[in-house]
């Protein structure tokens, strides 16, 4: 996503085509991307740069939520209707140039479809051989419960990090209960657990984190009173304070798998090099007690954003 839209600009293609075969040879064989990410762009460069490696990754994309041009420019939809699904995985297959897509996930619940008939176009995708797995993203244990019993659902997708612990509320233990791997996006709290968090004030124009309430100046000025602790721990530890947002992670159970997105090929590295970090359980102790859903002030998404997951709220 960090490639082609949300945070800033989008690097230049080279730079972005230098980062995903960085990726490659540091042994990355997941890619996760989406019909919505520059509204197909980010698929079509995925598709142009990983095709040679196509036998060697796990490709991801999701469809369910793409670009639509109205009148007045294009704009993202939600749209689980069969109809659509069928045909946002056909554009996404084209994109990626791609036959099969290994795991495809519903980007988000269209609240107006009953997620079992999204499922079912998924489940038809499958029997096709046009997908060989089906996720979901965003959605709530009770959701993904019914989805499972239509047909089985490999992968749960959502935000996690010791910012945002609303996985644990249900949906980490629904995934674990019915064989699902939970798959953590922003695993480093959208760029705050890092050494150089974001400045609020000089976020680009779109940017969707000015719409994030935790990223509002107030609640922004308390969250970055726990960054000195922080970035303690992570010198004590002897890593980055990325790399130990995702070493916590890791801990969270053997079904837990991290996707941290970047446009840094610096960055890219430091969030591997967290595979050969090990926390003893008395510093995930003092990390969970620093840093929790009691501690962190602002909510996770704005009314609008909020309004269209799924996903439990404490």
């Amino acid at each position: 996503m960090n490639l082609s839209h949300a945070y800033a600009a989008p690097p230049p293609v080279d730079k972005a085509e230098r980062l995903l075969l960085e990726a490659v040879d540091l042994g990355v064989t997941l890619f996760d991307t989406a019909a919505l990410y520059g509204f197909g762009a980010n698929e079509t460069l995925v598709g142009r740069v990983l095709k040679p490696y196509r036998s060697k990754i796990v490709l991801c994309s999701k469809g369910g939520m793409a670009g639509v041009m109205f009148e007045d420019g294009m704009k993202r939809v939600i749209d689980g209707r069969p109809e659509a699904i069928r045909r946002h995985c056909e554009d996404s297959l084209r994109r990626l140039q791609t036959e099969t897509i290994d795991l495809y996930y519903l980007h988000r619940w269209d609240k107006r479809v009953p997620v079992e008939d999204s499922v079912g176009a998924m489940a038809d995708l499958v029997q096709a051989g046009k997908v060989r797995a089906i996720g979901l993203s965003e959605v709530s244990a009770a959701t993904l419960r019914r989805a499972h019993a239509v047909h089985p659902i490999a992968a749960l997708q959502t935000e996690y990090s010791l910012w945002t612990r609303n996985a644990e509320i249900a949906v980490l233990d629904a995934c674990r209960e019915i064989g699902a791997a939970f798959v953590a996006f922003s695993p480093v709290a959208r760029g705050f657990l890092t050494r150089t968090p974001p400045d609020v004030a000089a976020l680009d124009a779109n940017d969707i984190r000015r719409g994030m309430p935790r990223f509002h100046p107030e609640p922004y000025a308390a969250n970055l009173r726990l960054l000195p602790a922080y970035q303690a721990i992570a010198e004590e530890v002897g890593c980055t304070p990325a790399q130990l947002a995702l070493a916590w992670l890791l801990t969270r159970g053997e079904h837990v798998i991290t996707i941290p997105g970047t446009s840094s090929i610096e960055h890219l590295r430091d969030n591997v090099g967290a595979a050969t970090v090990t926390l003893a359980p008395e510093v995930v102790a003092r990390l969970d007690a620093l840093i929790n859903r009691h501690t962190v002030a602002g909510d996770r998404y704005g009314a609008q954003s909020a309004s269209e997951v799924d996903t439990e709220t404490f």
